[in-house]
């Protein structure tokens, strides 16, 4: 009872800043999501719970039992709503109406359902009329029971129902069954994914669960947040504000939402993005994001316009028990696209739920090569005059040639790009202090009505859709029969910022079963140091400047949301951490925190000479050519490959996009500054990768940005306040 009473409480007073379809929002392709907003009421009416599903998914059941379980009384549509109203049986009703028609008869009945504090069972139909799906969503929470159309199909089959309402007799029931789909997958706040053959008193525990996570979500919390007391950022608040304002980083304030093994049996043979859907909806409030739009976003950012492979990332042998999950299919062709082709979208709609279209909005990014491009093309291509400008700091002669191309050439008025003559470790220091600088923020805001937020993977947006690929990944191997579900796998990857191997390991959270996390450094190796020493010192290191130049960190970011998590949450150690690593450049974890860390994690590094070779041995062997960064996870991959299992190294890069380095020690001995002579020279080379015909097409452009200031932050700030002013025409 107490669980039912808060839960009515939490429905009752929590405004759904999801509803927006008054606002007109362009994004959703004419959809026009209900107009829901509980408040308090004066007659004080208990919201539904509302169970919607195919016919045969078990509805009326996992009502009855839901029902008991929470203290509710139960009201099935069709016994309890429909044939009260029209005096009649459905039966009856389909008989005088036929089958055409009854979806709207059974639509207009609906609309005068007045029923409060129910737990009410839909019938299969019932989201197929929109005007009544709208009308009984505003009285509730809709729990979508996303059930297998198999068991569907076989439950029908036991039932003797051979049609269903609106089922033409030339078409099978499988089919009649993925087109109600599509009318559900716009309607739930609620998904349920239930599992192959599962019982209803299971579904209906699952349900209760969902429940309690929907109603236990409290926002975000900064690693360094110290006060302990209650208070909530939103996930829109988090994308805008990027970086805490005691410094530290946003994470989830509640437990991560983990899948069963047969859940994720479910999710095997779905698209690149219904799985992304299915991922992210655990991750983001209903109430932050509702999933219809959340679905929107993910079909446009993952489009075969802006991505040349159909699977999006997919994953490809190497050789022996190596695969390579390539992620660099995206625009800018850098694993960096998987996020930046959605955090703009998120951004956008965060103004607009939080009522913030009139404030300007910079984002200041650091970037050691693929964030930048990245971050320009995404924002440029969903942000327009939303009144958002992105300012990017890039190290003049610490980044390869085409992504400073890449970079420096795009033409968008609400974009700058900004060359330091220093290292990147300077920009991304910059950028924090630019966010701690309170006569920066007052001087923005006064002036130019601006504020300023972040796209590096310190905002949270930049992390969670990194989480999809880590998991698909998993998915894919499944799919491909190389693995079964549950079986464990190890991953490899290139580690600078700590963000891409963080995203593996809150997928492993999530519950894919990721062994060994193989965290592979260049000759910037204190990520090797801290791993296998407990001990990050950074105070005699300088940066090394490397062919694998998003990698060239000595501050690993992410680093501080992996120890809040593992520490059980102890901001007290984070910021002890933190603050010494900012004042004497190093810091010590406790033994019980290192315990933890070798548990999961093992750590190399690969000199510049082992990266050459094993470009070259593995383009002799296997007829790939890797990139730098790829290549160093390749060399530090092999040296803990003991056959047991799959290892998956992610290959964050196009090896075009380092054609120059790459030829400088691959034989090719010929010169040119033509780097479309380049391209076609490596591609001639190799079986694969494929060309990257996006990534040539910033070939042929000039460079249009060319302002580069000192290792100075009072330039920087300076950059920052002319542009500021831009921003105020967008």
């Amino acid at each position: 009872m107490k669980f039912q009473n808060s839960l009515f409480n939490l429905l009752k007073c929590r405004t759904r800043l999801f509803r927006q379809a008054k606002t007109g929002i362009s994004w959703c392709s004419g959809r026009k999501l209900p107009d829901r907003t509980f408040s308090t009421k004066s007659d004080g009416k208990q919201p539904n719970i509302i169970l919607m599903g195919c016919p045969g998914s078990g509805k009326t059941t996992v009502g009855r039992i839901l029902g008991k379980r929470l203290g509710l009384p139960v009201a099935d549509i069709d016994d309890h709503h429909l044939e009260p109203y029209w005096g009649m049986s459905v039966a009856d009703k389909l008989s005088e109406v036929g089958s055409d028609r009854f979806v709207e008869e059974e639509g207009k009945a609906l609309l005068h359902f007045d029923r409060n504090g129910h737990v009410v069972s839909l019938s299969g139909s019932n989201p197929m009329y929109s005007a009544a799906m709208n009308h009984i969503s505003k009285t509730g929470i809709v729990v979508f029971l996303d059930a297998r159309n198999d068991d569907i199909v076989d439950r029908l089959e036991k039932m003797k129902v051979s049609r269903i309402v609106g089922q033409s007799p030339d078409v099978p029931m499988i089919e009649i069954l993925k087109y109600r789909q599509s009318f559900y997958e716009k309607a739930y706040d609620i998904r349920v994914i239930c599992e192959e053959n599962e019982t209803q008193d299971s579904i209906a525990g699952k349900i209760v669960a969902e429940l309690k996570r929907y109603q236990n979500s409290s926002g975000y919390v900064s690693t360094r947040d110290l006060s302990k007391q209650p208070h909530e950022i939103k996930f829109s608040e988090a994308i805008l504000q990027g970086l805490a304002p005691d410094g530290g980083l946003f994470v989830p304030n509640s437990t991560i939402a983990k899948f069963s093994e047969k859940q994720l049996d479910r999710l095997v043979d779905l698209s690149y993005q219904d799985r992304a859907l299915r991922i992210l909806e655990k991750w983001i409030h209903p109430d932050d994001l509702h999933p219809a739009l959340l679905q929107n976003f993910i079909n446009m950012a993952y489009s075969e316009g802006s991505f040349e492979s159909k699977e999006i990332f997919p994953v490809r042998q190497l050789e022996k028990n190596q695969y390579l999950l390539e992620l660099f299919h995206g625009p800018t062709s850098s694993f960096k696209d998987a996020a930046l082709q959605l955090l703009p979208q998120f951004f956008v709609h965060a103004l607009q739920v939080l009522g913030r279209t009139s404030t300007r909005y910079l984002i200041l990014v650091a970037t050691s090569g693929d964030t930048g491009g990245a971050v320009l093309d995404g924002f440029s291509k969903y942000t327009g005059h939303s009144g958002v400008g992105v300012l990017v700091l890039f190290p003049e002669n610490g980044i390869s040639d085409v992504q400073k191309k890449q970079m420096t050439s795009i033409k968008s008025n609400n974009v700058h790009v900004v060359g330091v003559n220093g290292d990147f470790d300077d920009c991304q220091s910059y950028v924090k202090m630019a966010f701690q600088d309170p006569l920066l923020a007052n001087m923005l805001l006064q002036e130019n009505n601006c504020k300023l937020s972040a796209a590096n993977s310190i905002n949270w947006g930049r992390l969670l859709p990194q989480i999809v690929y880590h998991a698909s990944a998993y998915l894919d191997l499944v799919k491909d029969r190389v693995i079964a579900v549950g079986d464990e796998i190890d991953v490899c990857i290139p580690t600078g910022n700590f963000g891409n191997i963080l995203a593996a390991y809150y997928a492993k959270e999530m519950g894919i079963p990721i062994k060994r996390f193989i965290c592979a450094s260049n000759a910037n190796n204190v990520l090797t140091e801290f791993i296998n020493t407990g001990r990050y010192d950074i105070q005699r290191r300088r940066l090394v400047k490397t062919i694998s130049p998003a990698i060239d960190i000595l501050v690993s970011s992410n680093l501080e949301r992996y120890l809040y998590h593992l520490s059980n949450e102890n901001s007290y150690l984070v910021n002890s951490c933190f603050g010494s690593l900012n004042a004497q450049r190093c810091f010590e974890v406790p033994p019980d925190i290192m315990k933890k860390i070798k548990s999961m994690f093992t750590a190399d590094w690969c000199s510049e000479q082992k990266c050459h070779s094993t470009i070259k041995d593995t383009l002799k062997r296997t007829g790939y050519m890797l990139d730098p960064h790829t290549a160093v996870a390749k060399a530090v991959g092999d040296r803990f490959n003991n056959g047991k299992r799959p290892m998956i190294i992610a290959s964050t890069a196009h090896c075009d996009k380092f054609a120059p380095e790459i030829m400088s020690f691959i034989g090719k001995t010929e010169s040119t500054d033509d780097l479309a002579s380049m391209f076609r020279t490596l591609q001639d080379m190799r079986s694969y990768p494929r060309p990257h015909h996006l990534l040539e097409k910033y070939m042929h452009h000039e460079r249009v940005h060319n302002t580069v200031v000192n290792a100075d932050y009072k330039e920087v700030v300076n950059q920052v306040i002319l542009f500021s002013r831009n921003l105020r025409n967008l």
